[in-house]
């Protein structure tokens, strides 16, 4: 019987291949990485005593390197135990939970069509290639080279030319012997009752293909040249090959990258996966010119268990958002949940890797917040909760969110989460105000979680903007490099007038990054040897020290948050202004957080009123100072708009 190829990808996608040599061997401990799906033992094939055996999850097969022997699920049972291939085949599918498919000539006849209408993709996706390199498509590859695409990209992701022609792609698969009938079946021309006769689909436009996870075309995408178009960018119609929400595009090579270990990164748009790519970001994919789809989330958690999603930071990306965060609220169980990463308003992905190169990028990745930050920042960003009822409101509409996961384990916990995020935020006195009895167990005690943490303070009666919901100075993690800390030693370096002001500061100041710490102390040794303090002389330092990956790194942070009174080209008034500013809220923080020790310290070893209400007092202070923070970075923001504009 032969089945068809479908069927056996869902098995092997819905079956680990280490379940499946795992009921013939036992997996070394010492080598095995089975949080990566990375398993090793002796080989069941050959007799040894090293673990030389080795079962990859990610890419569903196995490899002896000691004997040679490789294969899948199937072949590896049809060899070790001598069945044949259909048994082997009902084995993994009584595993997956999965009938058998009956025998079906129909289907047969179908899966057959579908490896000749996969042929006919083929012969398309290397004609429009063709094209791109003739006279017809100069334009097209002018269009690129201004994108910044290398002709290795180009080829690497297949980019190629439609014609203006209505028939030239038609009388191209013709002559190469393809039917009528097939080239309709591949989507690539239009025809109906009422159309004539049937011409291509797509004219004058960029061609990306569109592969499945196993790298063969499937669809194109295609992007207008002409700006009269009602439809910049169009896809290949449903298809027998095709299902627009199954897919997901550069699946293929996103899958090898995330086999090592990338976490997967989904973007917008062809032109984003094709830039990040080219920027070394290979693990990123994008849906097909709609929403997500829980199919394409699938996909995602198939390949990581935590994938990123990215969106524009203006409206329509939050809202991208938050409906993204809605589809997969009921789908989330332990080991499947998302990461959200906002870009800087007016960016795309294409966009900030040309203009700031991949460490802006990856300062983004580095903020990326995880489902339960965006489920909260949604609830509370620009509401008022000034009354027992609004707060009353807002635990209502929190107990709903959670009641929607399906995962009880994971419900539960969520459910713990956001009572947290609840006390913080309305501050510890909530009982008295008749705000928690929804959330009557399990607090935090007063400390800051979530997206701005605790923006409102103990009264619980500021209005939470989205910048500030947002604001990378107050996300409760402390990223790789704090922005606070960046945007103090970048100022000093693009300024170098306010080292001689600020000296004792700089010489005195504290910083939680460790690479900061250094940057401090190589420009502190910079200024020891020349008093002039040249910006120039001091980056040479920098280098000379085997920083400049460091500096790079805390000039792309502060540049996408927008803090421009840190950056070169700034008023050295402007940058003065803001550097104090900066500076005061570093170390009164800095106090802030020493005295909350103390104070926790000494409430642990003796508790009494004075010391509770006192813990209190200061907590309420670092929320305020919080929220001062995020202004500054929201006023920061909206400039850095007005001066591109």
């Amino acid at each position: 019987m032969r089945f068809p190829n479908s069927f056996l990808d869902e098995l092997r996608d819905r079956v680990p291949i280490s379940q499946v040599v795992g009921t013939r061997v036992t997996f070394d401990p010492k080598k095995t990485n089975a949080s990566r799906g990375d398993y090793w033992a002796c080989c069941p094939f050959h007799g040894e005593n090293t673990p030389s055996f080795h079962c990859e999850d990610r890419k569903g097969r196995y490899h002896c390197f000691g004997c040679g022997v490789s294969g899948d699920h199937f072949r590896f049972l049809s060899e070790l135990d001598g069945i044949s291939f259909p048994e082997a085949v009902e084995r993994v599918a009584d595993m997956a939970g999965l009938p058998m498919p009956q025998r079906d000539p129909q289907a047969e006849r179908r899966e057959q069509q579908r490896a000749s209408l996969s042929d006919v993709m083929e012969m398309a996706a290397g004609f429009f290639q063709s094209i791109l390199q003739e006279q017809q498509g100069a334009e097209a590859r002018a269009y690129l080279r201004g994108r910044g695409l290398s002709s290795a990209t180009q080829q690497a992701f297949r980019i190629g030319f439609a014609p203006s022609s209505r028939n030239a792609l038609k009388e191209y698969l013709a002559g190469k012997g393809v039917t009528k009938d097939q080239i309709e079946a591949c989507g690539l021309v239009v025809f109906g009752p009422d159309i004539p006769v049937s011409y291509d689909r797509f004219r004058d436009r960029i061609m990306f293909p569109i592969e499945d996870a196993r790298g063969r075309v499937i669809a194109f995408g295609g992007r207008a040249m002409s700006k009269d178009v009602p439809a910049k960018y169009l896809n290949s119609p449903d298809t027998e090959l095709f299902h627009k929400g199954t897919v997901l595009y550069n699946l293929a090579r996103a899958r090898r990258s995330a086999a090592k270990g990338a976490p997967v990164i989904a973007v917008e748009g062809y032109m984003d996966v094709i830039g990040l790519a080219q920027a070394g970001f290979e693990n990123a994919v994008a849906p097909l010119g709609t929403a997500l789809t829980d199919n394409q989330l699938d996909l995602l958690w198939r390949m990581s268990g935590e994938p990123v999603l990215c969106f524009d930071g203006d409206e329509a990306g939050l809202r991208a958002a938050w409906r993204a965060a809605d589809l997969a609220l009921p789908l989330v169980q332990p080991g499947r949940s998302l990461r959200f990463a906002l870009l800087p308003q007016g960016k795309d992905p294409d966009d900030l890797v040309r203009e700031e190169g991949p460490d802006a990028f990856a300062a983004v990745l580095s903020g990326a917040r995880p489902l339960a930050d965006m489920l909260w920042m949604r609830e509370t960003s620009g509401k008022v909760f000034d009354t027992p009822e609004r707060r009353a409101e807002l635990e209502r509409n929190l107990q709903a969110l959670t009641a929607r996961i399906g995962d009880e384990n994971l419900k539960r916990h969520y459910s713990q989460d956001m009572r947290e995020r609840a006390r913080a935020f309305f501050g510890g006195n909530q009982s008295q105000r008749g705000g928690q009895r929804a959330f009557r167990d399990g607090g935090s005690g007063g400390r800051n979680r979530g997206f701005g943490g605790r923006p409102g303070g103990a009264s619980g009666r500021l209005a939470v903007s989205e910048s500030l919901a947002r604001s990378a100075l107050v996300r409760s993690s402390t990223p790789t490099m704090p922005l606070r800390e960046a945007t103090l030693l970048v100022s000093l370096v693009n300024h170098p007038a306010l080292i001689d002001e600020y000296f004792d500061a700089l010489d005195q100041m504290l910083l939680a990054s460790a690479d900061l710490g250094r940057l401090r102390m190589a420009i502190l040794d910079a200024v020891a040897h020349n008093p002039t303090h040249d910006r120039a002389l001091l980056l040479e330092k920098i280098e000379a020290d085997g920083l400049l990956s460091v500096w790079k790194q805390a000039e792309a942070r502060v540049k996408s948050a927008y803090m421009w009174p840190a950056l070169e080209n700034a008023a050295l008034d402007d940058a003065r202004e803001a550097f104090a500013q900066t500076l005061h809220l570093h170390r009164r923080a800095g106090s802030l957080h020493k005295e909350l020790k103390a104070a926790e310290l000494a409430l642990a070893n003796d508790w009494n009123e004075e010391d509770a209400r006192h813990l209190v007092e200061i907590q309420a202070e670092l929320s305020n100072l919080q929220a001062t923070e995020a202004l500054i970075e929201g006023f920061g923001i909206l400039s850095g708009r007005a001066n591109r504009s």
